[in-house]
């Protein structure tokens, strides 16, 4: 399979670069622009992803637009070659969150008048006869642009103090769990199957953003430590928005694990995962770097 991958530089699309690099049944070819996608139609992919625009509730405007439009004209080239598409949208959709888990079926309906344009978006995609609509929870991982866990380390390294609301309630998701599922929904796609539709997918067990980040620091502190590093790590403040009713956006990914056998993964696991890969990176890096001119002149 042959998969065209927009946003190359994106998080999710770098894990599936990533998750595909030793596969032969599966690649994925990035594409910089609309206009660079010309010459990658002929042979006809298999596919078309589009990764999704993160927490669109606090972009800037046009960025939003810009997002909208972009799927409009990549859905114009999937209707007219009969190239399916799959669009992954953030769960920040769900703008008021709901008391329990959100089906599939629950219609994102958000006051933002730049994200009803998302929606309306969404809507014309669905009309497409070979479609996938994958909403997630929002994403961290090490690389890429919105990865989230890389710009919450990279910040406590700097000794800032980080914000987050302790009445959101939400389910992280790992970048590469969604690189590994949407890698297996696009082979069973390539086997024949024809479950098309609108699918959720986050990580398992809600938390506030707060103890999220949280989290991240505790695990990232317990590594420096495990290392012998010195580093005074940033302080958390935690956020009141919501009044007295904590806002819930966890999705249902019951139809996921139905229809393509697809389960969730851990966020606590994925993370932990995710920062021993950050731990041997950067002490293997420390380690290979020459000494500063200052201890240098020290020991001359």
């Amino acid at each position: 399979m042959k998969c065209l991958l927009m946003q190359p530089e994106h998080c999710l699309s770098l894990a599936l670069v990533q998750s595909t690099a030793a596969r032969g049944d599966i690649a994925y070819e990035p594409v910089t622009s609309l206009a660079a996608m010309t010459p990658l139609l002929s042979p006809v992919p298999d596919a078309i992803l589009m990764p999704p625009l993160a927490d669109p509730g606090r972009c800037e405007p046009a960025e939003v637009y810009a997002h909208a439009d972009q799927v409009e004209a990549l859905l114009d080239i999937c209707q007219a070659r009969h190239i399916p598409l799959i669009w992954c949208v953030s769960d920040a959709l769900y703008e008021e969150g709901a008391d329990g888990t959100i089906d599939e079926a629950v219609a994102p309906r958000p006051r933002d008048e730049t994200m009803r344009r998302l929606v309306e978006v969404g809507e014309r995609v669905r009309r497409h006869p070979q479609h996938v609509v994958l909403r997630l929870g929002p994403l961290f991982g090490l690389v890429g642009d919105d990865a989230w866990l890389s710009g919450l380390v990279d910040a406590l390294l700097r000794g800032e103090t980080l914000r987050a609301p302790q009445d959101l309630v939400l389910c992280p998701t790992s970048a590469r769990s969604v690189a590994r599922a949407l890698t297996g929904m696009l082979l069973q796609f390539g086997s024949g199957a024809h479950a098309w539709g609108t699918y959720h997918l986050c990580g398992t067990e809600p938390v506030s953003a707060y103890t999220f980040v949280s989290t991240v620091r505790t695990q990232l502190a317990t590594r420096l430590e495990g290392a012998g590093a010195n580093a005074e790590l940033g302080e958390l403040q935690a956020l009141n928005q919501h009044h007295d009713t904590p806002l819930r956006r966890v999705l249902n990914c019951r139809r996921l694990l139905d229809v393509f056998g697809i389960h969730q993964k851990s966020w606590r696991l994925e993370l932990d995962l995710m920062l021993d890969d950050w731990s041997q990176q950067h002490f293997s890096q420390d380690a290979d770097a020459p000494r500063g001119s200052n201890e240098a002149a020290a020991d001359a």
